[in-house]
């Protein structure tokens, strides 16, 4: 099968953010009197949006009240340090340098809030990047429904099955198997290899550089 596009989760699969959510969700933690987590317990936290990310980072018997105060200060510190330390992960640029040598569209659909997502790509990849990025909206619904990244789709004139959507969670492929994309999962992210196939990947990418390996693409 040949393939005309390329969707993109963002978190865990085009850059590495997880330091910068960690500490700013710790700060906040502090700031509640509540514990902080290590670092690497966030990679299970994250990937269904922010509001997911701090119910599972607060005690469970905290009120409601408390996690929306907690969110809305997460927020704050967040758009002050969400590129302290989120960078490209290595061999992202190449590997979309070489997407555009093709003419391959390309487009960003994550969980995270849009305005921090538009902003984190604004300041690390280069301008028309991403012919479109969607993130976490009012009246959009949050990955692994398939709405975002059909709307995606019809705005590049192309059916789902022409589309490969990359990602490193269980979110990621099931909405790519939602969508009848081709779910392509990559090793260098927050989560693991078990995960991505027992949720429907169909390839696994160890490096960028393993995407023309294993997909053709064709021009539009």
């Amino acid at each position: 099968m040949e393939y005309k596009a390329v969707i993109f989760d963002l978190d865990g699969t085009l850059v590495n953010s997880l330091n910068d959510l960690a500490d700013s969700v710790n700060v906040v933690l502090k700031e509640y009197g509540y514990p902080a987590h290590p670092v690497d317990k966030y990679r299970i936290m994250v990937g269904n949006g922010i509001g997911k990310l701090i119910e599972r980072a607060l005690p469970a018997n905290v009120s409601e009240k408390i996690r929306e105060e907690v969110l809305a200060r997460f927020k704050t510190v967040y758009e002050s340090h969400q590129l302290d330390k989120t960078a490209p992960y290595e061999g992202i640029i190449n590997m979309l340098e070489d997407l555009k040598k093709k003419n391959i569209p390309l487009a960003v659909c994550t969980n995270k809030h849009d305005e921090a997502a538009k902003k984190i790509i604004a300041t690390l990849f280069a301008r028309n990047t991403f012919q479109e990025i969607i993130g976490d909206l009012p009246g959009f619904k949050r990955k692994p429904d398939p709405q975002k990244v059909f709307i995606i789709a019809e705005n590049m004139a192309l059916k789902p099955q022409e589309i490969v959507y990359i990602g490193d969670s269980s979110v990621d492929m099931q909405t790519a198997v939602n969508a009848g994309m081709l779910p392509v999962g990559v090793l260098w992210g927050f989560r693991a290899k078990e995960e991505l196939v027992a949720n429907g990947a169909a390839l696994l990418l160890e490096h960028p550089s393993d995407l023309f390996r294993k997909v053709i693409f064709v021009e539009k």
